[in-house]
């Protein structure tokens, strides 16, 4: 399948891993470096993502790499699989970038790639996205999400200054999860145990004396308690929908492929839904 007319072709970057590391049961760290990343920066957003390329399969495509061609004369089944991960770090001076991944098992794709892959193997990649990054206007910050979320609450409380005001409820399954963030912000770790995700943080949120003043909120994680939390934020609490980034990086049941497919359309639908609650409100 062609490019449409006038679409400007992305070209991949390439790098190669520097070395893994597991942080916790359930996180592993990949750090990647190369000439590839010479022309790669991630340095305005707390969120940046880079969207990662796996062959399907047993698949190869020849070298050089050219997903434009690829995409041209493959089928779509043989098209590289993306899958999306936060920059939890990215170092210019010594040109490395540095991914965690959530770990389940087999479960997935990415996450066993990333418990198996070794120093030395080739990772192509598109991005930098992003969005977010914590506005200094803002009087005070909250941020909450799950492990998916984590990467980007970690570098958001490491952007802060000193002294900032903020509070930030991340979800684990337990306290074997919990992570060292470089911040003088007391992190709120919330084990899940056998409750249903999300709903500490839910509850965390709702329970929240909100302080006086504008409040830049980022949200992130499993959509369904995001919805719940969203729905609390922008009609309960009326927090204008400009101070808030929020949204499901992924959904129970769903694959990064089904999720991806869906999630426009969930979205629009919750927010018109909320945005009537909160003009009636």
């Amino acid at each position: 399948m062609a490019e449409r007319p006038g679409r400007q072709p992305r070209t991949p970057h390439s790098a190669q891993v520097v070395r893994t590391e597991r942080l916790t049961p359930h996180m592993q760290r990949v750090v990647l470096g190369g000439e590839g990343l010479a022309d790669f920066a991630a340095d305005t957003c707390t969120d940046h993502y880079v969207k990662l390329l796996f062959a399907p399969g047993d698949v190869t495509y020849p070298e050089p790499f050219d997903l434009q061609r690829i995409r041209e004369e493959l089928p779509r089944a043989q098209w590289p699989v993306t899958r999306t991960y936060t920059v939890r770090q990215w170092d210019p001076e010594h040109r490395e970038l540095t991914l965690d991944f959530v770990i389940h098992g087999d479960e997935g794709l990415a996450g066993p790639w990333a418990a198996r892959v070794q120093p030395g193997e080739t990772v192509r990649f598109m991005g930098p996205g992003g969005a977010y990054a914590p506005d200094p206007e803002a009087d005070w910050h909250l941020l909450v999400g799950d492990e998916s979320a984590l990467p980007a609450i970690a570098c958001a409380l490491e952007a802060l200054p000193r002294g900032t005001r903020a509070y930030a409820f991340v979800e684990v399954s337990g306290p074997e999860e919990e992570q060292k963030i470089d911040s003088d912000v007391e992190v709120v770790w919330l084990h899940r145990g056998d409750r249903p995700l999300g709903e500490a943080l839910v509850e965390a949120v709702r329970n929240l004396e909100f302080p006086e003043g504008r409040v830049h909120a980022f949200v992130h994680g499993e959509a369904h308690f995001v919805k719940q939390l969203r729905h609390l934020l922008r009609v309960e609490r009326q927090v204008p929908r400009e101070d808030l980034s929020i949204s499901g990086y992924w959904r129970r049941g769903h694959d990064e492929d089904g999720w991806q497919a869906s999630k426009r359309e969930w979205n629009a639908r919750i927010e018109a839904e909320q945005e009537s609650s909160t003009s009636a409100a």
